[in-house]
Formats: structure tokens, C-alpha cells, sequence
């Protein structure tokens, strides 16, 4: 038996290592790159599942074994984030979009409109879908064509009287981030729902400054397929869920339910989930941050360094260090070609989201600095091999354009 082991260990390993040697740098938005501790320990479980004679993927969500994955996922994002006793943990399917609905569901009561901070595409789509159900107040009231930054808080327009308060923390398309959201600029007594999606787990947050997270695992923290709901417990109330809510999505429906688990969730991809919330435990999320800052400083200096060639317009104090997107001095065909060219050297899914085209490179907690560093690498190499004269280019904002000197 010992001899069996060894060999199949060691065949194990060589496969790995070859796996290793072929494996590109992903800098895709969604779904993200996995550690390889996680996915080696999700290998090992595929076929056999801790000697239980069946995959993770072919056992009952109502198994003992399963109860305990589950659990074991939810303690996990309750020690990594703190948090407290008094908020709830579910696990939902149909991504962060479908709580752009599920919010306004389970929160509106008898308000009839809800306060929406739209700073990128995402917080518009969250806007739009619930102003099928709601009166949405945007409280940026002449926002831009472009989102280059966020409008000081001393010039929201905000309804006192609506239910809660939404906003996105980062933009994922867009490559911005709100790091220090004016909590107070909110009435105390109204809740703060952030769509934290493509920053959940990269760095410490306060819980308790909000009502209701969410986000989908497939950023920061796991596979497609769940979505992290993190409310406040005296918000799930029947008298404020909507008549017409689902009973799926049905915050209070789903709380009593076992395990909060009121019908079969994505199994695998909590499952996963859980190992990368169990990988991230080890380290804590200041040190996520610090790789964070470090990755995003490494492209962003490539960037600005490159006499204008590539060109990052968003306001330094909002960029995003999870989603870095730049453009071309040169236009669409040498980005078409610079994506290209990226691909076949192991750099996949720079390209940036279609609704706006340019370039993107996502930096989530697994991207290793040896990416970021291939990354710019290739972007100086590209640069060196493309030249041409700039002069032409006149669409930076005015906080990075550089003023004539007087003669």
C-alpha cells in the first residue's frame, strides 16, 4: 500500500508540474485565476471526496459530509472579514446581477424608492434594474459620458426618505474604486447595500458599516456560480420583502430554511469557495492588499512611464488595483494587435470589456507578482517594436495633461 501511494504521489506531482509548465497568466475579469494549493487540493478531491467513494460534485447538498463543506465555507468568510454575529451569510445563485433585483425585493418594504450612487456600468445596471421596481434616486445627478472619478459627497442629492442606500465599490469595467466611502454623508438610520463584487476579499473592510454586501466568488475568492449575500440580521423581515419576490430569492424564506439552504446550490463552487477562504485565512486580507497595491503600482508605474503610449485616464485617488484599464495612444488596431500578441505569449484576456473597448488586466488575489511582471515586460517590448510619433493624441483628461511651460 505504501509503495501504491508513493507512485501515485509521485505521478501526481509530475502531472502537476507539467500542468505548471503549460499554464498561462490569466488576467481575465471573471472568472478569475485560482491558487494552485486550491486546485490541487479540488484535483485531489474530484474522484473521491475524503474517502467518502464519490465526488464533491455527485454528493447530496443534504449529505452530513456536504453540511460541513458548506459550513466550513461560511466560517471561513466570517473569520477572514469579522463578521459579526448579528449578520446572516448566504450563498446565492444567479450572480451579483440578480441581487440588482433581490435587494430592492427584500429591502423596499413600504418605502417606494431607493438611493443609488452610479459611479460605471455595474451600479447603472443595479439603477436600472431596480427602477423596475422602485423609484431610483441617482444621487449624482449630472453624471459624465466617462467615469474618470466620483463626485464628492457634498453634492449628492440624496432622498431621505428612501429605503437604502446602493453603491459599487469598484468597477469592474470601468477600473475605479470608492476606497474611502463617506459612510456619514448617509442617514444613520439608512442601510448601505455595496455591490463589492470585484473587490470582496482584497482587503479589510468594517461589516458593520453596512446593511447588506454582496458579491460574486468568481473575483477574489472562488469559482462562477456563488454569490456571497452578507445581511443584517433585523433587515430580513417579512413585511419588507415585496409580495412578488421569489421565494428562492426570498431573504426571509431562505434564512429559515436548514443550513440556510433552501433549494440545491452550485455544490462545486461553494465547495471551492471554501478552500480559497480557507487559503486566504492563513495569510489574512492585509497581506491580499499589500499584493494588491504592490501588483497594481508594477502596471500602473509601466503605464505611466510610457511617454503617453499607454494611456490610464481614471483620477490616481480612484483607480482600481483590481482592474486596471488603459487604452492606446496608437487606437483599436494596435490594441487589437497588442491583445493578440499578449495571448500567444501566455498572457490571456487583456482585452477590455466590450461595452468599452481598450484594454484590461485583472489583478485578483491569486495573480502572482510574476504575471504583473510579465505583463509589463511585454507591454515595454510591444512598445519598443510599435513606435510612433504621439503629438496627435489629445484626449487625456486635464488632471493628467501636462501644462506648457510659460516662456
Amino acid at each position: 500500500h505504501k509503495l501504491v501511494a508513493w507512485w501515485y504521489q509521485r505521478r501526481v506531482h509530475g502531472i502537476l508540474k507539467r500542468i505548471m509548465e503549460k499554464r498561462v497568466f490569466n488576467f481575465s475579469a471573471g472568472p478569475c485565476c485560482l491558487p494552485m494549493e486550491v486546485l490541487k487540493e479540488a484535483h485531489d478531491d474530484m474522484f473521491n471526496y475524503k474517502g467518502t467513494g464519490m465526488s464533491i460534485m455527485e454528493m447530496s447538498h443534504r449529505n452530513k459530509e456536504y453540511a460541513k463543506v458548506w459550513n466550513n465555507a461560511r466560517d471561513g468568510f466570517r473569520k477572514l472579514l469579522g463578521i459579526p454575529a448579528e449578520y446572516q451569510i448566504f450563498f446565492m445563485q444567479g450572480g451579483a446581477s440578480l441581487q440588482f433585483s433581490g435587494v430592492p425585493m427584500n429591502l423596499l418594504g413600504e418605502k417606494k424608492s431607493a438611493n443609488f450612487l452610479v459611479t460605471g456600468v455595474w451600479s447603472d445596471k443595479a439603477a436600472t434594474e431596480a427602477a423596475n421596481l422602485c423609484k431610483v434616486n441617482r444621487v449624482w445627478t449630472e453624471p459624465p459620458k466617462q467615469y474618470y472619478n466620483i463626485i464628492g459627497e457634498d453634492k449628492w442629492k440624496i432622498d431621505p426618505e428612501a429605503a437604502y442606500f446602493h453603491y459599487c465599490s469598484n468597477e469592474t469595467i470601468n477600473g475605479l474604486t470608492y476606497y474611502d466611502f463617506p459612510y456619514s454623508a448617509v442617514p444613520a438610520t439608512m442601510p448601505i447595500v455595496c455591490d463589492m463584487s470585484s473587490e470582496f476579499c482584497s482587503r479589510p473592510i468594517d461589516v458593520t458599516k453596512y446593511g447588506l454586501i454582496f458579491a460574486g466568488a468568481q473575483k477574489n475568492c472562488g469559482p462562477a456560480g456563488n454569490t456571497v449575500v452578507i445581511v443584517r440580521k433585523d433587515l430580513i423581515k417579512k413585511e419588507k420583502i415585496m409580495k412578488i419576490t421569489p421565494s428562492i430569492m426570498n431573504f426571509e424564506e431562505v434564512n429559515k430554511a436548514s443550513e440556510q439552504m433552501l433549494n440545491t446550490p452550485g455544490t462545486w463552487s461553494v465547495y471551492v469557495t471554501g478552500l480559497y477562504v480557507n487559503y486566504m485565512n492563513k495569510f489574512g486580507l492585509k497581506h491580499f492588499e499589500d499584493l494588491a497595491i504592490a501588483r497594481s503600482k508594477l502596471l500602473y508605474d509601466a503605464i505611466d512611464s510610457s511617454s503617453g503610449y499607454y494611456i490610464n485616464k481614471i483620477d490616481p485617488k480612484f483607480r482600481s488595483r483590481q482592474n486596471v484599464v488603459f487604452q492606446m495612444a496608437k487606437g483599436e488596431a494596435a490594441e487589437k494587435k497588442f491583445f493578440a500578441e499578449a495571448e500567444k505569449a501566455g498572457l490571456i484576456d487583456v482585452s477590455g470589456h466590450r461595452s468599452v473597448g481598450g484594454l484590461r488586466a485583472s489583478l485578483y488575489n491569486a495573480m502572482p507578482i510574476e504575471g504583473v511582471e510579465a505583463l509589463t515586460k511585454f507591454m515595454k517590448k510591444f512598445m519598443d517594436e510599435n513606435k510612433q510619433t504621439l503629438s496627435t493624441f489629445t484626449s487625456l483628461p486635464g488632471f493628467l495633461k501636462k501644462k506648457k511651460k510659460k516662456k
